[in-house]
């Protein structure tokens, strides 16, 4: 049985072909399978290695490096709350125990609704804006208590709460998995045109192309 549904197969496919190797595309099909459910189940691992060449626990070792992949379910929203030096020194771990006892979970539980997935976190590269807390990887900088309980309230009644202060992002908080808005399409007439090493003959097409250019800066120079 397929995992992808039949749009998100049409994209996966279209994904990999971008690639000169069907295996690098596993990164990004993780990601499209985690967009779809919410995290990487089983199913979606079993998919993606029929699609790349490669066995399910290839996939499964190959995102588990990774943070942001979750192979077990988790809330809607991903509340991280950073406890690193600087947050930590500007009330980081004040703040993520108000947000234990406020959605009554400790980090790494999730909320009964289902809603709220709660995760104590290292540095979000945020060090200037600290406190920081992200929901579903938005940031939410120079953190309060009161901060956070507005963003809860707005998410429970279904109100975006990006206008508190969500970073890098308008409209709607999206559920967890989403990455972008935008879905990346190249143009057959746009690809780089990769191939694999074995097949490759002399330089690479961008190189020679990089190698005019300069020649005609060099020559507008003389």
């Amino acid at each position: 049985m397929s995992y992808f549904d039949p749009t998100n197969e049409r994209t996966a496919r279209e994904i990999i072909d971008r690639y000169p190797r069907p295996r690098s595309a596993v990164i990004p099909l993780l990601h499209l399978a985690q967009e779809q459910e919410g995290w990487v189940t089983p199913a979606a691992m079993i998919q993606i290695a029929e699609m790349t060449g490669t066995t399910a626990a290839e996939v499964l070792g190959t995102g588990s490096f990774y943070e942001m992949f979750k192979f077990h379910p988790v809330g809607t929203y991903l509340v991280n709350v950073c406890t690193n030096v600087s947050c930590q020194l500007l009330g980081g771990e004040e703040l993520l125990n108000h947000v234990e006892t406020t959605l009554g979970v400790k980090a790494g539980g999730t909320t009964d609704d289902g809603m709220f997935t709660v995760e104590d976190v290292e540095c979000v590269a945020a060090c200037t804006e600290a406190p920081c807390f992200t929901v579903n990887y938005r940031y939410f900088h120079r953190a309060s208590t009161d901060d956070f309980d507005e963003v809860v309230a707005d998410l429970r009644d279904g109100r975006s709460p990006i206008e508190r202060g969500a970073a890098g992002d308008s409209g709607e908080l999206p559920a967890h998995g989403t990455l972008g808005r935008i879905r990346q399409h190249m143009p057959d007439d746009r690809r780089a045109g990769v191939v694999p090493p074995e097949q490759v003959d002399g330089a690479p097409t961008w190189m020679a192309s990089m190698a005019g250019a300069s020649s005609d800066v060099g020559g507008e120079e003389g």
